[in-house]
């Protein structure tokens, strides 16, 4: 009893220190569950114990209010697919502790939802010996964090944690007009300006700022109100929509004001309504507080 009690200590121990250097770690399993800021309903994975893995049954296809459809297993459970796992190949990266917190998906006994293309499901082989299912090419998980059928609880934990649509994709719901669910975010890269020289920019090419009262840890942002009205946050992006841009602690904040907001490097950044093109820099220096942000998240101070 004495000695179970000490590993079970040891181990909260273990998960603190790990939340505590969330904005710094180049571990993965580190990296697996950081918690954004403010998503107090996520928590460290259970220091004993890996969940049994449940056969996945008939899958279904849920609509979610945020997300549109959503692939789920036959007791209506969300599906997950990990951003640090390929696809072509298909390979798992998570396992130990990571595997506690997000359940594999067992291969077998597994049959695709109606409206489904039921080519997408296949298996693939972990580094344990076991077949878990993919998706696409891409390996499904649940969370543990999920108490009930509907439940997305998983969705953009740590910035790479994504609830399946039913292509395989990343569910996010359709904008108005579109054809067919994008992945999430417009899209993140880098441009060239003579003043600022390389600097990262929206989707739409508009610069983007980071705040100098804002913190990395705890990732906080200090621009509320009508500051966010005149500064627009950067709504979360894909890393595979981030071109050029350091992929370290690329997390997603949860605001108090229940937005969701990209940070680059732990920073949370944001556009200006002051830029009214692709290329304007307005917000260069304003009020001494507001910079371009650099490549590797830094901010770039040139007036």
């Amino acid at each position: 009893m004495g000695i179970k009690r000490g590993t079970t200590l040891a181990a909260a121990v273990i998960a603190v220190a790990l939340a505590a250097t969330a904005c710094g770690p180049n571990d993965d399993k580190a990296a697996d569950y950081v918690k954004p800021a403010g998503a107090d309903s996520y928590q460290a994975p259970a220091a004993d114990g890996a969940p049994a893995a449940k056969p996945a049954g008939k899958l279904a296809i849920g609509d979610n209010a945020q997300l549109g459809s959503v692939l789920a297993d036959g007791a209506g459970l969300t599906l997950y697919r990990f951003d640090k796992d390929t696809a072509k190949p298909s390979k798992s990266n998570c396992d130990g502790d990571c595997a506690k917190t997000w359940p594999v998906v067992p291969a077998g006994d597994v049959t695709a939802a109606a409206g489904m293309d039921p080519a997408l499901l296949g298996e693939v082989v972990r580094s344990d010996g076991t077949k878990q299912l993919t998706v696409a090419g891409w390996p499904a998980y649940r969370f543990n964090k999920d108490a009930k059928a509907g439940d997305v609880n998983g969705q953009g934990v740590g910035g790479v944690w994504f609830a399946f649509a039913p292509d395989g994709k990343k569910a996010a719901k359709a904008a108005p007009g579109a054809g067919a669910p994008a992945e999430a975010g417009a899209g993140l890269s880098v441009a060239k300006d003579p003043k600022l020289g390389d600097h990262i920019v929206d989707g739409k090419g508009m610069t983007v700022y980071r705040f100098k009262p804002d913190t990395a840890w705890p990732m906080e942002s200090k621009c509320t109100g009508d500051c966010v009205a005149k500064w627009p946050v950067v709504p979360p992006v894909d890393k595979a929509n981030a071109k050029g841009i350091t992929e370290r602690n690329y997390l997603v904040l949860d605001r108090p004001d229940g937005k969701k907001q990209q940070t680059v490097d732990c920073w949370p950044v944001y556009t200006f309504t002051g830029d009214k093109k692709p290329g304007d820099i307005n917000g260069q220096g304003v009020g001494g507080t507001w910079y371009a942000v650099s490549p590797d998240g830094k901010l770039i101070t040139v007036q």
